[in-house]
C-alpha cells in the first residue's frame, strides 16, 4: 500500500516545482513580455506609470531585486537574484521590449 503515498508525494513535489517557475506576464494591449515584440505604436498609448510597470515586470520575471521604494511596493523581492540590471539575462524579445519601452518613456518625458 505504498503506492498511494508515493503518488501523493510525487503530486506534492510536482506542485511545488511548478509553483516556483516564473510565468511571463501578458498585457492585453501590448502582448506578452517574453514571447512577443511590443510595437512602439501600442506602447505609445500607455501612460508613464503603465510603461514603468511593463518594463519592470520584465526585470521582475527575471530575478531583479528592486531597491527603490516604488519597486519594492509594486514587486516582491522574494526569490530575486541580483540588483544589478546588467546581470539580468533577457531573451531577445525581453531585450527588445525593454529597449522599446525605454524609448517611449524618453519620448514621453517619463522618469
Amino acid at each position: 500500500m505504498r503506492h498511494p503515498v508515493l503518488i501523493s508525494t510525487i503530486a506534492v513535489c510536482a506542485a511545488l516545482l511548478s509553483a516556483g517557475q516564473a510565468r511571463a506576464a501578458c498585457f492585453e494591449t501590448i502582448g506578452c513580455t517574453d514571447s512577443e515584440k511590443m510595437s512602439l505604436s501600442s506602447l505609445r498609448t500607455l501612460s508613464c506609470d503603465s510603461l514603468w510597470t511593463a518594463r519592470n515586470t520584465i526585470y521582475h520575471e527575471n530575478g531583479y531585486c528592486f531597491r527603490t521604494a516604488r519597486g519594492k511596493a509594486n514587486f516582491s523581492n522574494d526569490g530575486c537574484v541580483t540588483s544589478n540590471q546588467s546581470a539580468i539575462r533577457l531573451n531577445s524579445y525581453e531585450r527588445a521590449n525593454v529597449q522599446a519601452i525605454t524609448k517611449v518613456e524618453r519620448e514621453k518625458g517619463c522618469h
